[in-house]
């Protein structure tokens, strides 16, 4: 299965339906898990025969850009809206990979999404995970969306 297809068409569907914004994907990458700086992530978890996750990271411009739109209200500052809208994109996202990864929906659970965000911090690899990293860009802003799966026996 071509992961960073199903997160490019995932990203693109959902971006263009629930935020009304068309975004570009660059060249998927694995991410060498260093620093996000001036970001905002949003996370959800997987457990049961996949284990992993899956992270959408934002500089705060594009943060509030995507918030802005999703929302239609302006925001100015990284607050509970923005938190809020950002987990709620990390969970649609984890809801098109579950449905992918698991379309009888009982071998994978999902977590509740968090969002965390500050001047410098990362996100840490699950170990012995697969991971890729596609970026996007919109106007002048980008971000990425970050896939980290590691199958169990």
């Amino acid at each position: 299965m071509d992961h960073a297809q199903h997160i490019i068409e995932s990203t693109q569907e959902i971006f263009s339906s629930m935020i009304m914004l068309d975004v570009t994907p660059g060249e998927p990458f694995k991410r060498n898990n260093e620093a996000l700086t001036n970001s905002i992530s949003g996370i959800i978890g997987m457990a049961g025969a996949t284990k992993g996750l899956l992270a959408i990271h934002l500089p705060e411009k594009s943060a509030l850009a995507v918030t802005t739109a999703f929302l239609g209200m302006d925001v100015d500052s990284i607050d509970e809206d923005v938190r809020d809208a950002v987990g709620e994109l990390a969970n649609m996202l984890g809801g098109s990979l579950k449905a992918v990864l698991d379309p009888n929906g009982s071998e994978i659970q999902l977590s509740m999404p968090s969002a965390i965000h500050g001047e410098e911090y990362s996100v840490d690899c699950l170990a012995g995970a697969k991971t890729i990293t596609v970026p996007f860009q919109f106007d002048d802003h980008s971000f990425t969306v970050e896939l980290q799966l590691r199958q169990e026996d």
